[in-house]
């Protein structure tokens, strides 16, 4: 049996309390992947419910290998692809639940056929970004739980870059639910508090004394989706904003002589404004001398003739202009200005979602990305959303998305060296920026928050293996509440039959700082009890919505599993 590893503050459990040691021998997961989240997702298989872990990686001695390799009770299996050879090594017949967790679609749809071809009852969690071909996946493949990393993980970022006064939307079916801070959420919709956010040390979760929280969970008023605002250009800033600043002084200055010379030839000459004016305009294009004795018409066409004879000279040049304009326009850059937003710097998956969702909840975005070829380029655009390509290390190119305006700036790329540097330079623009920053090492990440005053960081994998974890034992995590660097759970759990709890009072679910039943789906139509009275006794056909810890998950699932014996 592989053993468990044991963490600070993570009860084991043993007994009727915890995963049944039997049933743990006999539970094998294989993790396909070589990068964040397949590390966490090992880990998290290791640390909460045990059985046999095998990760195949490419190599043991490079990328996450070493990593995922140096973790207690995890075997690891090195194959350059996956195919048949591979599975056959990997003894898929035996597997429990196989995690494809690769940054690459096709890649991982074409593993998930070939290993139901192998094991036709093998249940499989995929990483997909693209939700078509999820959806055909799920269709093609049976028992199969596909899962989106940026999809769990982009609220997160979006509720951390709009602060505690917007309350987020939990993706749950049925009557909208919010996630806010208490004064954002009115008394009377609120559901249950979930946690106590200290300005100092770590976020208590799941409070004894509900009432304590300051964070909650409400109902939504019914008032319907408010409109998307749209950004709008307007014609006449859009033409000032691209003729420039220095050109539009110098056609400032050009205008006001001709007004003074005008002036002054009129009271000189003792003649009309018409003359002052025909003969100013001629002499200062540099036309053929004036003939104040001609008639009115003649002059005009005098005129006309002079004024369009010079335009014709820069012809070539304004055209170049032009195409340099319309391709700063074709590249969405922005061309006029703009405060309020929020910046998006890197386009990658998370960046695309995160870039969807804050345009989806009316907020105006700037994207940023240093690749024209990233996935959320076309998005940008799609959205008719600024974009600006650059590398955001650089100040000109935070300048060009306006940072120094913004209320609040997403960082989003891998690289957590670059985020870093980006967040520090968006603060020298602006001091008081509001940032939110992707960072994979937790430590680090408190240390830059303590030290750098960043606003908050998040860590894709980290909020989103859980979910993948708990798919691989067959349930569903249907939505993930950040708290600082800690993490909330939102899971549908049937209650089995013959488990522990069947027949046992909602109060023996709800355990301070672990696990809080938040509403319970009752079989009967579309009945939902939200804050289900904790006498209320348990029956199999109940669906648990159940909020809990990463400790608090494990043990729920030990609990409410159907007795199979």
């Amino acid at each position: 049996m592989t053993r468990l590893r044991t963490m600070p503050g993570v009860p084991t459990f043993t007994g009727s309390e915890g995963v049944d040691s039997a049933e743990a021998e006999q539970r094998r997961f294989v993790v396909c992947g070589d990068n964040p989240l397949a590390l966490r997702l090992v880990d998290e298989l290791a640390t909460r419910y045990g059985g046999e872990i095998l990760a195949i990686v490419p190599s043991a001695k490079s990328g996450y290998g070493p990593r995922i390799a140096s973790l207690p009770g995890v075997e690891v299996l090195e194959a350059g692809r996956l195919d048949a050879q591979a599975f056959l090594r990997a003894e898929l017949a035996s597997v429990a639940a196989l995690a494809l967790v690769d940054q690459d679609d096709g890649g991982n749809l074409d593993a998930a056929l070939l290993a139901r071809e192998l094991n036709p009852h093998l249940r499989i969690v995929l990483r997909l970004f693209n939700a078509s071909l999820g959806a055909g996946g799920r269709r093609l493949l049976g028992d199969c739980e596909v899962l989106s990393e940026s999809g769990i993980a982009a609220p997160a970022f979006v509720a951390a870059a709009l602060g505690d006064a917007v309350p987020t939307l939990l993706r749950l079916p049925g009557p909208p639910l919010l996630v806010g801070h208490r004064d954002a959420i009115a008394p009377d919709r609120v559901i249950c508090g979930i946690a106590v956010e200290s300005a100092d040390g770590e976020p208590e979760l799941l409070p004894a004394d509900r009432h304590r929280a300051d964070l909650v969970i409400g109902t939504a008023e019914q008032t319907g989706p408010e409109p998307v605002r749209r950004r709008r250009r307007h014609p006449l800033r859009l033409i000032i904003r691209l003729v420039g600043r220095r050109l539009r002084l110098l056609l400032a200055v050009l205008a006001g002589l001709v007004l003074v010379d005008t002036a002054v030839l009129k009271v000189a000459d003792g003649i009309g404004w018409w003359p002052a004016a025909y003969q100013t305009v001629l002499t200062a294009f540099g036309g053929a001398s004036p003939n104040p004795g001609a008639p009115v018409a003649q002059q005009i066409v005098e005129l006309t003739l002079t004024v369009v004879a010079v335009a014709l000279i820069p012809v070539l040049t304004a055209a170049v202009v032009d195409a340099v304009v319309k391709a700063r326009l074709a590249a969405g850059g922005l061309t006029e200005p703009i405060e309020g937003h929020v910046v998006v710097v890197g386009l990658g998956n998370v960046g695309a979602r995160v870039l969807r969702a804050l345009y989806e909840l009316g907020i105006s975005v700037v994207a940023v990305d240093r690749d024209e070829q990233a996935r959320g380029v076309p998005v940008a655009r799609e959205l008719d959303q600024p974009l600006v390509i650059g590398d955001a290390t650089q100040e000109q190119t935070l300048q060009a998305a306006s940072v120094g305006t913004c209320r609040a700036l997403i960082v989003t790329s891998t690289d957590d060296v670059n985020n870093l540097e980006t967040a520090l330079l968006g603060q020298t623009i602006q001091p008081d920026l509001r940032i939110v920053l992707r960072l994979f090492d937790g430590d680090f990440a408190e240390r830059v928050q303590r030290n750098f005053r960043i606003s908050s960081s998040r860590s894709v994998s980290y909020l989103a293996a859980p979910a993948f974890a708990a798919a691989m034992l067959g349930r569903q995590v249907v939505d993930v509440i950040p708290v600082r660097r800690r993490v909330l759970l939102v899971a549908e759990l049937p209650v089995g039959a013959g488990s522990p709890i069947e027949g046992r009072p909602v109060a023996e679910l709800n355990r301070p700082q672990e696990s809080q039943v938040l509403g319970i789906r009752t079989g009967r139509g579309a009945q939902t009890l939200w804050s289900p009275q904790t006498g209320r006794r348990l029956v199999r056909t109940d669906q648990l919505i159940v909020l809990a810890t990463r400790s608090g998950l494990s043990w729920l699932l030990a609990v409410t599993g159907a007795d199979e014996q």
